[in-house]
Formats: C-alpha cells, sequence, structure tokens
C-alpha cells in the first residue's frame, strides 16, 4: 500500500461521521442545524467531489450564538486565570491526539499538501499553549505615580468577539485568533470561511471536549453576505478579527460602524523579495521559491513579486525557470507533492485569468502558465518575467503559485519598486552589506520584514501589516492590546487642592 492509498483510507474513516448529517453549527454547547435549514455543499478541489452538507447559518444563527457568547462571558471573565490555563493547555494536547485526522481533512478540503498541513496541527497547539501560557499576567498593569496621585493600570477583556477566518491554512489561523481570545477572557462566535468548514467543526468541539464552558465558544457557519455580515453588524460582539482579502476588510468596517465595532484586519498583500547581487543567491533562491509555491501560493505573507539586480538577474532568472518546472504538482496527500489544486474553481479562475493580463501587459510568461490535467482546480507554477512595477501583474494580489520578476538597477530604484503598491504586509532583502540591509529595511513600508531569510515565525513578536495589508498586530502581548481595554484607576495620596466652584 501507498502512502497515498493509505492516507486516503485513513482520511475516508475520518469524514464518515460527516456524511449522514453534515457539518452544523455549535451555539451555547448545542450542536444545531440552521434555523432556517438551509444547507450548502463544502467540495474538495482535488477531484470536485462533495465532502458533506454545511449548515448555511444566517441573522438568526448569528443572533443565538451572539446572545450565548454575551451570556458565557462574565463567568469565563472571572475564571481565576489557573482554570483557563488548564483549559487551553487541555485544547492543545487534544489538538496533538487528532494531528492526523486535522492534516488530512484540511489537505481534501483545501487542496494544500500535506507536506506542510502535516504540522498545521502542531502550529495551532503551540499558539494555544503559547497563549495558555500568557494567561495569568494578561490583565497585569503598571503603577504610574504622579504628584498627588498613585495612577494604576489594569486590562480587562473586551467581551463577546467575531472571529472570521479565511480558507488558506484554515485551522492553523483559527488558532492564532481564538487563543489569545479566550486567553484575554473574552468569548468568540466563529465565522469560517465557507469553503473550508471541516477543520473549524473540529476544533470546536475538541474546545468542547477540553470542558470549556458551554457559550464561550460558539461556531457559525456560512456565507459572508448572510452569517458574516449579521456578526459584523451584531451589537452585543464588540470586535471583530478578520483575515482575508483587503476589500471585504473595508467592507467589515462600513458594516460595524454603527455599532462602534473595534476592528483587527490581517489583509493582502503583494510582498517583494529584493535580491542585491551581493546575497547569498543560492539560499535566496531557495527562499524566493519557497515563499510563494509553498502552500500553493495561497498566503498572505508570500512573496509575489521578485526584485532582482540587473548585474546577476539573467543567470538568477535561468535557474528559477528551471526549479520552478521541477516543482511537483499533485494530490495533496501524495507526501511528495510539493503543490497541490487551488482551493474552488472561483479562485482557479481568477488565478488563471492572470495569464492572459500578463500576455496583454506585455510580460513573458516563463514556466506555467497553464493548468494541470483536466480535473480539480490544479495549476502549474508560473513566473512571469520581463516585467515591470505599472503591469497589473505586479500590482494585484494573485494569490496563488505565481511569481513576478522584476529587474532593478540600483538600491534606489529597488526601493522605489518595492514601496509602490498598496499594500504593505511583509518584504524579504536579501543582502550581504549590513548597512545597506539596515537603511533599507528602514525605508521599507511592511509591517514585517526578514533579512537573509524566509518567513519564519516566533510567536512573541508582532504580526501586521500597514497601508491596505491590515489593521493592528497579532502575536505576544500585542493580541491583547486587541482583546482587551486598558483601564486606569487614579488614587489620592493625600488631600491635594481640589478648586472649588460656586462656593
Amino acid at each position: 500500500m501507498t502512502a497515498l492509498t493509505d492516507n486516503l483510507t485513513k482520511l475516508d474513516g475520518y469524514l464518515a461521521r460527516f456524511r449522514p448529517h453534515g457539518i452544523q453549527n455549535l451555539i451555547g454547547g448545542e450542536t444545531r442545524p440552521a434555523a432556517s435549514g438551509a444547507v450548502f455543499d463544502t467540495s474538495s478541489p482535488v477531484d470536485e467531489s462533495v465532502i458533506c452538507p454545511v449548515a448555511r447559518g444566517g441573522a438568526e444563527d448569528i443572533d443565538a450564538a451572539a446572545k450565548a457568547a454575551a451570556a458565557a462571558f462574565p463567568a469565563w471573565r472571572d475564571m481565576p486565570a489557573a482554570e483557563r490555563k488548564k483549559i487551553l493547555i487541555r485544547i492543545a494536547e487534544l489538538i496533538e491526539a487528532r494531528a492526523e485526522e486535522i492534516a488530512l481533512c484540511e489537505c481534501w478540503d483545501t487542496g494544500q499538501a500535506l507536506r506542510f498541513m502535516s504540522k498545521a496541527a502542531l502550529r495551532g497547539a503551540a499558539n494555544f499553549r503559547f497563549f495558555a501560557d500568557k494567561v495569568a499576567a494578561a490583565r497585569d498593569g503598571q503603577n504610574l505615580r504622579s504628584p498627588t496621585l498613585m495612577n494604576v493600570t489594569t486590562r480587562v477583556p473586551i467581551g463577546p468577539v467575531g472571529v472570521i477566518t479565511p480558507w488558506n491554512t484554515p485551522f492553523m489561523l483559527s488558532t492564532w485568533k481564538i487563543a489569545p481570545a479566550l486567553a484575554a477572557g473574552c468569548t468568540v462566535v466563529h465565522k469560517p470561511a465557507e469553503f473550508s468548514p471541516l477543520t473549524a467543526r473540529i476544533l470546536a468541539e475538541i474546545a468542547q471536549e477540553a470542558g470549556l464552558p458551554d457559550g464561550v465558544w460558539n461556531l457559525v457557519n456560512g456565507l459572508g453576505e448572510d452569517a458574516g455580515r449579521a456578526l459584523t453588524e451584531h451589537p452585543a460582539i464588540k470586535a471583530i478579527a478578520f483575515v482575508g482579502e483587503s476589500k471585504t476588510g473595508s467592507m467589515i468596517m462600513k458594516q460595524g460602524a454603527d455599532t462602534l465595532k473595534r476592528v483587527h484586519f490581517e489583509l493582502g498583500g503583494k510582498n517583494p523579495v529584493v535580491v542585491f547581487d551581493d546575497a547569498d543567491l543560492d539560499r535566496a533562491l531557495d527562499a524566493a521559491i519557497f515563499m510563494i509555491y509553498s502552500l500553493n501560493g495561497e498566503r498572505c505573507t508570500s512573496s509575489s513579486r521578485l526584485l532582482v539586480q540587473e548585474t546577476i538577474a539573467d543567470d538568477f532568472e535561468a535557474k528559477l525557470i528551471e526549479r520552478v518546472n521541477r516543482i511537483k504538482v499533485g494530490h495533496p496527500l501524495d507526501p511528495e507533492t510539493e503543490v497541490g489544486p487551488l482551493i474552488h474553481k472561483v479562485h482557479f479562475d481568477k488565478v488563471t485569468s492572470y495569464f492572459d493580463t500578463a500576455k496583454q501587459d506585455g510580460a513573458t510568461i516563463a514556466a506555467g502558465g497553464c493548468r494541470v490535467g483536466d480535473q480539480g482546480w490544479f495549476v502549474h507554477p508560473t513566473l512571469f518575467t520581463g516585467a515591470n512595477s505599472d503591469m497589473t501583474i505586479a500590482q494585484e494580489e494573485i494569490f496563488g503559485p505565481v511569481l513576478t520578476s522584476i529587474r532593478f538597477s540600483t538600491e534606489a530604484e529597488a526601493l522605489q519598486i518595492a514601496n509602490d503598491t498598496q499594500y504593505g504586509l511583509t518584504a524579504y532583502v536579501w543582502t550581504n552589506d549590513l548597512t545597506r540591509a539596515l537603511r533599507f529595511t528602514d525605508a521599507l513600508e511592511a509591517g514585517m520584514i526578514w533579512v537573509n531569510s524566509e518567513n519564519v515565525r516566533h510567536l512573541p513578536t508582532p504580526f501586521g501589516g500597514v497601508k491596505a495589508s491590515g489593521i493592528g498586530r497579532d502575536g505576544g502581548d500585542w493580541s491583547f492590546d486587541f482583546y482587551m481595554e486598558q483601564k486606569h484607576i487614579g488614587f489620592a495620596l493625600g488631600q491635594h487642592k481640589i478648586p472649588r466652584l460656586g462656593a
């Protein structure tokens, strides 16, 4: 039996329980269909087969979930930190115990390759362990003395929050948002992306099994225009944490304006990887390839623009073309596969539309630019060369295994091109000139920058972007800045003079 056959057999066992009743909502600790009875199907991008029906929640379901979260909030907020920490640790342990199930289901539901998703559950568990360790100190503040007052600050959880997660690496990104919310003492209404509902249900079940009180974590499936909008407008929801497209983030901000929602957005990116001629070119090549073609290119931090210095561009691009053409496209449950299918036909059509756009812009399709096979949403890893910053392919987020290569001559030109988009999430710089690295990164318009490295996440560091790439930061204590309110109390140290009016 091959590894692929073995994985397919295991997957069939994991999916069997969803077939009779599909994926339902979890509200106030109770598994429920949508109030309307409506469902939609989730399908695998591998072969377009239906996995199971999914409850299509709407405003009535969101209202029930928000009320459940509001009712559960006081007890969860006031639960001793040590008890909340135990529950979060238990969630991490159960995630680890079900790591294989999570990975196989995520691959089938999203098309992501197992070589990357095999660690998705472990990363999710690490998120819960990290924030569990921060529970005890989450509400700590400062003592800020003045001549007349002892000023004390503390932090308190903001209340019930809405979490809207995307379809790319949905399990890990759900834990990345929900773990700090729970650690802060908030309750949650989670609306996962309609294209990838499987592992969101598994994660909510894990939390329930770990002993999380009913109503603390509610799951409502549905479409953005129905369940998503109702969540962003609901008055009981105090904040919205969202990962997704910049255009959708703008809509959420408008929808939440009437109830003065606090928002945290991790949005799109058109991230540059800048390769100077003094760099370690072999390592730069490895990193540039990894950061655009891993995870099917469906990642906000992908290095989708290659800025390469003219003096090395011919040789660098020749090696790049050779490597891209050797990337293994295949079944996501095959451990040898490096790139699987795109999530859905809607996204497949969007990504492949840029092949004609590249030609119209005058760029060269140096590798790929075509579909792979005639079943499923597989795309050959693609490289555009001969591009410039004015082209659509250099400005718009394609969000697939597609790299646009642009040449530059001077450092000043590289900086101008790097900053010449509406986005500012990440950037990658390759140079062995330390002074240049300091100067260049200081001027880059990006929330996160790696020098001589691919994206290596360190949980205590801030994660987020500038410009159209987002608002706010995740990671470490920065997460609590969103999920908690600062509170100040001033204690008089004596009988200082108080101005008297009308005396």
